[in-house]
């Protein structure tokens, strides 16, 4: 056995690199599916007419019946990935803290901003799926309904901001850890990531204030 063998477990760094790609490529995807599902959602802006079109092709298409089970899977996967790097224990927690506000690192903090919603949108987001995916098809009048009723508009209220948190930094820690952008390049990405988290944010709310005055 050699003194590198000895001091670098390679097998364990090998294993540990290819569950960062596969947390990589969940990620991406499920960046990818927020993104297009806003698009569907905030169509009522438009006209429910054409969210309920849209819909209509994702239900003809089986996106819905089969997509929505693949993509609770993905998101359960994605969690667990992830989770190999997340404190559960008090005394870990607490070293992060320290070393975050000691660092006074940008990208430290952003990596607990990305646990705490990561914990938080594992439940709501579970909540959320369970809520469409018992109640299909989607139609704009269905979610008004919902929207409209009980607690769910303050459900939604805080889930929202939380996605696009997660969705955001996970967007600019992607492109840093993985070289799509260079060290000198991010400030630029700062930008551009504060600005797509305003603007989802901007989507977001319009898209509830649509749903809050759509007839049922």
């Amino acid at each position: 056995m050699t003194v590198d063998s000895m001091t670098y477990p390679v097998g364990k760094g090998r294993s540990d690199a290819f569950l960062d790609w596969l947390q990589m490529l969940s990620g991406a995807a499920l960046i990818i599916f927020v993104l297009a599902h806003m698009t569907l959602v905030s169509s009522v802006v438009v006209s429910p007419e054409i969210m309920n079109a849209i819909a209509e092709k994702y239900e003809h298409l089986y996106l819905a019946q089969i997509g929505g089970p693949v993509l609770f899977m993905l998101f359960l996967f994605h969690f667990y990935v992830a989770a190999r790097k997340i404190p559960f224990r008090r005394e870990g927690q607490k070293i992060i803290w320290s070393h975050a506000k000691m660092l006074r690192h940008r990208d430290t903090w952003l990596w607990i901003v990305q646990v705490v919603t990561a914990m938080l949108i594992l439940v709501m987001g579970s909540i959320h799926m369970w809520a469409v995916l018992s109640d299909l098809p989607v139609t704009a009048a269905k979610s008004a309904a919902r929207i409209q009723s009980g607690p769910w508009l303050f459900f939604y209220i805080a889930l929202c901001p939380l996605v696009v948190l997660h969705v955001v930094a996970g967007l600019y820690r992607i492109a840093v850890k993985w070289g799509v952008v260079r060290d000198t390049k991010r400030t630029g990405l700062r930008k551009f990531s504060m600005g797509l988290a305003i603007a989802m944010i901007c989507i977001s709310v319009v898209t509830l204030i649509r749903f809050m005055t759509l007839a049922v």
